[in-house]
């Protein structure tokens, strides 16, 4: 069994920077990829970043390559994400996920086993 809690949220103006982090418990946490995803008002939820279980290899979407960047720290249990030169476009909930299968957590259309409750990310222009 694994439980997430997502913190780190909050409002912040455009162009500012926030780090989400996603801590997990269990003794088998550092066993499992972790995806982030995001969903807005009204619209589906996206996938984010994702890291494997060793922190070997990362993905990140589109939009937010080359601003976030996905970390994890698995003597801490604690996984990352920093979010830089934030646009009001990226204000939604978002929510950590962890599933043994790495490409599980980098798909929106997947279901991974475990989730997190979600942080508010607000960004005001």
């Amino acid at each position: 069994q694994v439980q997430l809690v997502e913190s780190g949220g909050g409002l912040v103006e455009a162009g500012g920077s926030l780090r989400l982090s996603c801590a997990g418990s269990g003794r088998t946490f550092s066993d499992y990829a972790v995806g982030w995803f995001r969903q807005a008002p009204g619209k589906e939820r996206e996938f984010v970043a994702a890291t494997s279980w060793s922190g070997s290899f990362t993905k990140y979407a589109g939009s937010v390559k080359g601003r976030f960047a996905i970390s994890r720290d698995n003597a801490k249990t604690t996984v990352l994400l920093q979010m830089n030169s934030l646009k009001p476009e990226d204000t939604a909930v978002y929510y950590c996920a962890a599933d043994r299968n790495y490409k599980t957590v980098t798909m929106r259309n997947r279901r991974p086993d475990y989730w997190g409750q979600g942080t508010q990310v607000t960004v005001s222009s």
